[in-house]
Formats: C-alpha cells, sequence, structure tokens
C-alpha cells in the first residue's frame, strides 16, 4: 500500500502578458527606454522614451524600431547593414554609442547615446532593452568616483537595474530567484554575493555564500547556515540592515572589536574566511516586512565600496525583496492548497491478494486545488470498490465539490447492494439537487477474486477517460465497455455496466485526464503515448511502474493536476 505523492511545477509567461508587467519595469529607468521582441518591433516603452520621441506609447507598440526611429546623421533612412544596434541586436550581445540619431514624430533629429542589453521578457520568449538619452535631456551624473574605482556608467546602472526587475520578478520561486540574483551581480559588480534572510520564525538563516573567480562560481556552503538572532540595539552594520535600518559599508576592521552579539562573531568569521576587505551591506525588504540583506564584497577587486556605490545596491536589494516576497507568497500558497488536497484525499486500503498505489500531482498553479479524485474502500459483501473521477474546475468549490461526491459514492456504495450502474445513477440523481456540483466524470468498479489467481471487475464509467489494463506479457488495451454520458447533464438515461476479468500478473491503470490531455494534441495521441509507456513498463514493480509512468506520459506543458490509480494481480 502506497500513499499519496506530489510533485510540482512552474509555468512560463507569454509575451503579451510579460508585456504588461514589462511596462511597469521600465518605467522605473531615468531615462528613456523601451523593450523590443525577437523581431525588433516595440513592446513596451516608459513616459520618458514618449516625452523625447514626441510620440505615445501606442504609436510605438507594435513597430519595427529600426524602421520608426534610427536615422543617419542628416535624418535619412539609415540602411539595416550601417546600423550597429541592429548587428548586436542579431548577436544578442550588449553594445552602446555615444553619439547616433533617432527621428521624432515631428520629422527632427534628436541625438543619443544608447546602450541595448538582452532583457529576458518572460517564458521562453527573448527580448531586448534599449536605454537612450539625449544632450538635451542629460540623465543625473555619477558623482566622481575614489582615485582606483570603476563604477559603471549610468546607462549601465539603469540597464542592470531593469534587467534585475525583468529577471527576478518572471520567477516564483525563492532558489530561482536567488540564483538569478548571483548572476546579475557577480563579476560585475562583486567579488563574493551573500544573502541572510529572516525566517517565518524570526530566525536568520544565511541562505547563500557565493564567490566568484572570472566567470567562475563557487558556492561557499561551509559558510552558510543558521545565524545568532538579530540584536535590538547593536550599530554593526549586518544588524542594521537586518533590523531594516540602513545600508552601511563594512571592512574587516568593521568586526575586529569586542564583540557586541552572535551575529558580529560570525561577521568576523565571514571577513576571516573569504579575505574580503570591502563590503556594502543593505536590507532586503517587502512592502511588508523586512526579509534579510544583501551583502556585497570584493576582495580580488582592489577598489573599496564607497558612499556613491549604495543607492544601486539598495534598488538591488529593493527589486530582490519585493520577488524574494511574491517567491514567498506562492510558496506559503501552493502549502496550503497542497495540504488541504492531502487531507481530502483518502490513504488506499490493504486488499488482501493484490498490490495497489496511488499518486497525486497538483496542477502548477498554487492557487489551485483541484477536483481530481481517487478512492477504494471495502464493501459489505467483500468485495472492493475502486473509483476515480474529475469534478470541473480548479478552485476551492471544485476540491469541495469533490469531497461531496466522493463521501456520496462511498455511501451509496456500502448502503446499497447494486451494480455499479445504479450506484452512479443514484449519485447523479443527488448531486443534482443536494450539491453546487454542475458536472463531473468518474468510474466506479469493484473488484474481487475469482478462479485460478484471475480477478473479476465490473464498472460503470460517466464520462471519464477508459481504464487501462496491461498483461504481464506488455500487451495494452483500453477497457472502453461501460461507457456512458458523465454526471450532471440531468439526462435521466440508464447506464451501462460491464465486466473484464483481470489475469495473474496483470496491472490495471484508472487516471484523469490531466495525464493525458495536451496543449495542440489530440485525445488518440494521449492515448496512444500512455498504452505505448504502460506497455513498456509492464515487467517494473507496481511503484516503479506508476512513478515513470507519469514521469514519461504527463505533458510537460501541462496545467492539469493527475490522480492515477493503480492496481497489479500477483503472478499465480
Amino acid at each position: 500500500m502506497t500513499g499519496p505523492e506530489h510533485t510540482e511545477t512552474v509555468t512560463g509567461a507569454s509575451v503579451p502578458t510579460a508585456s504588461i508587467v514589462l511596462a511597469g519595469s521600465v518605467e522605473a529607468i531615468g531615462a528613456g527606454a523601451y523593450v523590443v521582441d525577437e523581431q525588433g518591433c516595440i513592446i513596451a516603452a516608459n513616459a520618458r522614451a514618449e516625452r523625447l520621441l514626441g510620440r505615445s506609447a501606442d504609436d510605438l507598440i507594435g513597430q519595427d524600431a529600426h524602421d520608426l526611429l534610427h536615422r543617419g546623421p542628416q535624418g535619412q533612412p539609415l540602411p539595416r547593414t550601417q546600423c550597429a544596434m541592429r548587428q548586436a541586436f542579431h548577436a544578442g550581445r550588449t553594445a552602446q554609442a555615444d553619439e547616433d540619431y533617432f527621428a521624432r514624430s515631428d520629422g527632427t533629429l534628436l541625438r543619443i547615446s544608447w546602450l541595448i542589453t538582452p532583457y529576458d521578457v518572460g517564458g521562453r520568449h527573448a527580448g531586448t532593452l534599449v536605454v537612450f538619452h539625449t544632450p538635451d535631456h542629460p540623465q543625473v551624473t555619477d558623482p566622481q568616483p575614489e582615485p582606483g574605482a570603476q563604477p559603471l556608467s549610468e546607462l549601465h546602472r539603469l540597464a542592470l537595474l531593469a534587467e534585475t526587475t525583468a529577471q527576478l520578478t518572471s520567477t516564483l520561486d525563492v532558489d530561482e530567484a536567488l540564483r538569478r540574483l548571483v548572476a546579475l551581480v557577480l563579476p560585475r559588480l562583486a567579488d563574493w554575493l551573500v544573502v541572510d534572510l529572516i525566517t517565518e520564525r524570526d530566525e536568520v538563516w544565511r541562505t547563500v555564500v557565493v564567490h566568484a573567480d572570472g566567470d567562475t562560481l563557487t558556492h561557499r556552503e561551509d559558510l552558510q547556515g543558521p545565524m545568532p538572532p538579530v540584536p535590538e540595539e547593536s550599530p554593526m552594520p549586518l544588524s542594521r540592515a537586518l533590523r531594516g535600518v540602513t545600508s552601511n559599508l563594512a571592512g574587516p576592521q568593521t568586526y575586529q572589536g569586542p564583540p557586541d552579539s552572535g551575529i558580529a562573531v560570525e561577521q568576523r568569521r565571514l571577513f576571516d574566511a573569504t579575505g574580503m576587505h570591502s563590503a556594502a551591506i543593505a536590507p532586503i525588504r517587502s512592502t511588508r516586512s523586512v526579509l534579510g540583506a544583501l551583502t556585497l564584497g570584493r576582495d580580488e577587486n582592489p577598489a573599496a565600496f564607497t558612499p556613491v556605490d549604495l543607492p544601486l545596491i539598495e534598488d538591488i536589494a529593493r527589486r530582490a525583496g519585493l520577488a524574494l516576497d511574491n517567491a514567498l507568497l506562492y510558496q506559503r500558497q501552493r502549502k496550503v492548497a497542497e495540504t488541504m488536497q492531502n487531507h481530502l484525499l483518502p490513504q488506499m486500503p490493504g486488499v488482501p491478494g493484490l498490490q495497489m498505489t496511488v499518486r497525486y500531482l497538483p496542477a502548477p498553479d498554487a492557487s489551485q486545488v483541484g477536483g481530481d479524485w481517487y478512492d477504494a474502500f471495502p464493501l459489505a459483501d467483500a468485495s472492493t470498490a475502486l473509483a476515480i473521477g474529475d469534478v470541473v474546475g480548479h478552485d476551492l468549490e471544485a476540491a469541495a465539490g469533490m469531497a461531496q461526491v466522493r463521501n456520496m459514492l462511498r455511501a451509496y456504495a456500502w448502503s446499497q447492494h447494486e451494480p455499479p450502474s445504479r450506484i452512479v445513477e443514484r449519485l447523479d440523481e443527488a448531486i443534482q439537487h443536494i450539491t453546487d456540483v454542475t458536472m463531473a466524470t468518474t468510474i466506479f468498479a469493484r473488484i474481487e477474486p475469482a478462479e485460478e489467481g484471475h480477478w473479476q471487475l465490473s464498472w460503470t464509467n460517466a464520462g471519464h477517460p477508459p481504464p487501462l489494463l496491461i498483461s504481464r506479457d506488455g500487451l495494452a488495451r483500453y477497457l472502453t465497455d461501460g461507457h456512458g454520458i458523465l454526471l450532471g447533464t440531468q439526462t435521466g438515461t440508464r447506464r451501462p455496466d460491464a465486466t473484464a476479468q483481470l489475469p495473474p500478473g496483470s496491472t490495471l491503470v484508472l487516471y484523469t485526464d490531466g495525464l493525458i490531455e495536451a496543449p495542440r494534441s489530440t485525445l488518440d495521441e494521449g492515448l496512444d503515448r500512455l498504452r505505448q509507456h504502460a506497455a513498456a513498463l509492464a515487467h517494473r514493480p507496481l511503484a516503479s511502474f506508476t512513478d515513470q509512468l507519469l514521469r514519461r506520459v504527463r505533458p510537460a506543458g501541462n496545467d492539469d493536476d493527475v490522480a492515477v490509480l493503480a492496481l497489479r494481480v500477483p503472478e499465480a
């Protein structure tokens, strides 16, 4: 007997959906900015770009950026073969130019400097960010850096912030968000990156410690782990950041004096182990609370961080906080949904002479608790009832309706000694009057021992995908008899029954449509895929058979939950 198991997936965004997010992302850039898709057509632009170009977003969106904007110094159309921006765009690399020309809506020329860089627009789609400004509309200039420092240009800063926003807001996985943060920052800004996160129990955990040696990233797991509590009054930089007070600069000398807290001891250990000579530490905040602190450190780079660097690091930490908060909320929501689904789905009974296993995989969307269900329970006549079904919908109402249907089916099956068809007819009559379920599918079956090691299966099918029977020799066939219309149609028609013999060593698979349905594929293609893989796996132990079947057959783009009930008749 095997209980339910759970896995999870994530899905990507489409370009139209992502464009709405992009509009907000580029708006925060302090220069003219727009994003183009893989064909070079504008899909988002900020207000400053509209003002500089004298064109509204409606005039820009959907237009080929090169044809609409790019001009030569005399205002003539610029051939694509002579366009450095276009060449970098096709090569998918970052590039910049100090002097170029864009056409405004009134025909006048705008002398500009520009930078372009690849830009994630969500899902499988690639994009490019274009940031530009003009001497007539100067940006805030960088203060003079300390000797030896090599700060990012203003355009590079703006591009980095825009890329950070796009990269971090396009995932709802905490680990993936942290991985992307590391890739964005190292080695561009620092040699070391450290993230300390505050848990739900207000404990601090040093979650990430990564060193960049050129393009090689090394994770220092020996420096990760639990941290002492945050002191309430400590003036030390990390303690202040974890309280959300302010960002600060730090170095080895900062923590050489007598420690005022356990965190100060850990910070001294960090500086000693990493060799950092300079660090900048900023709070990671959400709109609701302080989530932790971001530390960027330098050991090989001789330039120390200065106060000039803090605003950029604070902006990166702020964007990381918003992304991590969304990811944490998503994970909590998924946990609640899965916990609820776990309690709704039953454990399987032990049936002497049979092997039985079940699996349930939730829908990728954490907000969706599904209507898929399975059940197996002993009946008064010593047979065993089997059921699988799917209530229409992916929400709490569907989950509640699923529980009602399952419980009513159990009650009717136990109390009424009737064929499966009559039990399901009673169920159909009841759900129309005492539940909010509009439509549902189900297979209800009885299984009991027969002669010479065989088992007899009798069932009725209310609009559900047919059971699959696989012999021990790998012959697989669908049990298509006993098929009737789904529940909730109120037709009042009689439902058919069917019977089949399950020979020794055979495997029976009941499943929901999430296992076989996929976008741009027919149902027959899904059924063929299931039959083919089930036949190939027939020799596997039942638990391995079921796991591999899910792994191989469930479509990669599936957005539905999946329930599977598999049983095997032992060899004679």
